[in-house]
């Protein structure tokens, strides 16, 4: 069976994003220095091979796996975030690590590199609307409330790697660890050996999914923790009976997924199996056939026999790459409409030749760094989540 790639149906604010038009109201991003290529030039793939050939072993390109193909032909490795920052500080000898990703990647690379390495990003504006839904002082603050209830003694923070390092800051300082996608359970297993509680930040859907149908807790004994409403908008009571307290933050391109969109693809597509990621929404991750990780769902669709139908509800690039990757399967998009990470889109090819250009040219730009405090006590919570007993990942879910 050969099928072909049929692209979502597109939108006005997805053709911006691609730039494919312009809107002088929306926002702007960030101004680089100098002349940044126009996305028209016919010599950008060639001018980005150039400035890469130049700089040689000095420079090494990361590519997360939801950026663009026209920045992934550039990248030394893809992957998820987590193993983009090790394959970062696997290679001491890279002076400039340009990381094509969002703000808390490149964040985590210089706390994992060494000092001499500098960590670029080709746009300051890539960030990550899930990281930007948990700050520092909204943390603090629901610390304190729990300090005062008297039971932030019995809590243990635990935050997703898509958080910034000032989370994971907070959570090294407060005996807590890091957690991927993929090994979430692993996490939580380990906090409850330590608390009675868990403080879960910044994505609701994966402490929740991975609390209730990897370990068996109910939905009951989780609860929702607002940063934006006194207490949390819960009350005393209800946050000692919890188990889980969830960070009101999700991922805005996995949150919009919904249960009918799963009922919608089984409709058009008999026997399709419906493969998402566990930062979709509770009733998503329930309905679907398959949950697991970036790299789980990757290794799933390439391991489909052939002629299978899939319906996976990721990234919008990644779900493309993977269709154009496996035409003798039926590869498509959970939703009907294009959904792209937008801040993750800012990384485009004009950027990247830009950055490559400016580092062939002595200049540094848009250097990650991150504060030598706040980085030793990041360390602490990502080396507690190296040292989680089982150095196997644990499978997906099966819903």
């Amino acid at each position: 069976m050969t099928s072909t790639w049929v692209e979502p149906s597109n939108t006005a604010t997805a053709l911006l994003l691609l730039g494919r038009g312009s809107d002088p109201d929306t926002e702007r991003g960030v101004e680089c220095p100098g002349d940044l290529p126009a996305p028209s030039d016919p010599d950008l793939v060639a001018r980005a091979a150039a400035a890469k050939a130049k700089l040689g072993s000095r420079v090494f390109v990361l590519g997360h796996h939801y950026q663009r193909d026209e920045v992934i032909q550039f990248a030394d490795v893809t992957g998820d975030s987590f193993k983009l920052a090790r394959e970062a500080a696997a290679r001491p000898d890279a002076e400039y690590i340009v990381f094509c990703g969002v703000h808390f990647m490149a964040e985590s690379a210089d706390i994992l590199t060494t000092d001499a390495q500098r960590v670029i990003l080709p746009d300051l504006a890539a960030g990550c609307s899930m990281a930007d839904m948990a700050v520092l002082g909204q943390v603090e603050a629901a610390w304190d409330t729990l300090t005062e209830l008297g039971i932030a003694g019995e809590t243990v923070p635990v935050t997703y790697m898509n958080s910034s390092a000032d989370i994971k800051g907070f959570v090294g300082r407060n005996d807590g660890v890091v957690c991927t996608s993929s090994n979430a359970k692993r996490a939580l297993d380990w906090a409850f050996e330590q608390g009675s509680k868990v403080l879960f930040l910044p994505d609701q859907h994966l402490g929740r999914n991975t609390a209730v149908l990897e370990m068996g807790l109910s939905l009951d004994d989780c609860v929702l923790y607002d940063p934006h409403k006194p207490g949390g908008g819960l009350t005393a009571g209800q946050l000692r009976a919890a188990k889980m307290i969830l960070w009101r933050g999700h991922c805005s391109v996995h949150g919009r997924f919904t249960l009918e969109s799963v009922n919608d693809v089984r409709e058009r597509v008999p026997g399709v199996n419906v493969l998402v990621h566990p930062e979709c929404r509770h009733e998503v991750v329930t309905a679907a056939d398959y949950v697991g990780s970036t790299e789980y769902i990757i290794k799933t669709v390439e391991a489909a026999p052939a002629g299978s139908a899939w319906a996976l509800g990721t990234e919008l690039n990644l779900v493309r790459r993977l269709a154009l990757a496996h035409p003798d399967k039926q590869i498509m998009f959970l939703d009907k409409a294009v959904c792209y990470c937008s801040t993750m889109n800012r990384i485009d090819l004009p950027h990247l030749v830009w950055t490559l250009e400016e580092l062939v040219a002595g200049r540094v730009p848009n250097q990650i760094t991150v504060d030598a405090d706040t980085a030793h006590h990041a360390r602490v919570a990502l080396d507690q989540m190296l040292a989680l007993p089982g150095a196997a990942t644990p499978p997906p879910v099966v819903a």
